[in-house]
């Protein structure tokens, strides 16, 4: 049993950013050498989140439409009240979401679906530079 860690970082253009993130992690188990495990990748920040998703142009747009849905910019968040920041929805919005995800890799490949991608969500009002921790584990 093998663990290796990495961090690489990103540059987002803020709000409803989405980053495709999976090549990326798919760099760091190569590197690591480990060939089946599993994958933890984290983000620092509590405004910035990591899920998968079929990275394509009208999920691209759903998710940020859904997230205003659950949560929206235009309500009372006792957050922006302390802080003057504007980015209460953000937290909000980021731990709904979580900053981190595991999946699974055999033979180095990531065992994802065809159309799944590992992708980052800025859910901050700025943008902003973000690094992305990456834990293998396995043999």
């Amino acid at each position: 049993m093998g663990v290796y860690g990495d961090v690489f970082d990103i540059r987002t253009k803020g709000e409803d950013d989405i980053l495709d993130i999976s090549g990326d992690v798919a760099k760091v188990i190569a590197d690591s050498g480990i060939a089946d495990g599993l994958v933890c990748v984290f983000v620092s920040g509590s405004t910035g989140a990591i899920t998968t998703l079929e990275f394509e142009p009208g999920l691209l747009e759903d998710l940020p439409t859904a997230m205003e849905r659950l949560v929206p910019k235009g309500i009372v968040y006792q957050h922006h009240l302390r802080w003057h920041d504007g980015n209460g929805h953000s937290h909000v919005r980021a731990s709904l979401m979580g900053p981190s995800l595991t999946v699974p890799f055999k033979n180095g490949n990531l065992l994802l679906g065809t159309w799944q991608q590992i992708i980052f969500v800025e859910m901050d009002v700025r943008s902003r530079n973000r690094q992305i921790h990456v834990q293998v584990m396995g043999e």
